[in-house]
C-alpha cells in the first residue's frame, strides 16, 4: 500500500515538475506561471522529488513481493 502511495505521488511530481519547468522558462504558455522564473526552479525540484518518489516505491514493491 505505502509503495503504491509512494509511486502515484512521484508519479504525479514528476509531472508537474515537468509541467512548471516548462511553464517557467516560457515553453508552455497560456498560464500565469508563464515566463516566471520561480517555476522554472521549483519545476526541476518536484520533479526531482518525484523521481526519488518513484525509485523508493518501486524498490518497496520488489522488497514487498520477495517477502511475500
Amino acid at each position: 500500500m505505502r509503495a503504491s502511495l509512494s509511486l502515484l505521488v512521484g508519479a504525479l511530481l514528476l509531472v508537474l515538475g515537468v509541467i512548471w519547468t516548462l511553464q517557467g522558462v516560457g515553453v508552455l504558455g497560456g498560464s500565469p506561471m508563464t515566463g516566471v522564473t520561480r517555476w522554472a526552479v521549483l519545476g526541476p525540484i518536484a520533479a526531482l522529488i518525484g523521481l526519488a518518489s518513484l525509485v523508493l516505491g518501486g524498490v518497496r514493491m520488489r522488497r514487498g513481493r520477495r517477502n511475500g
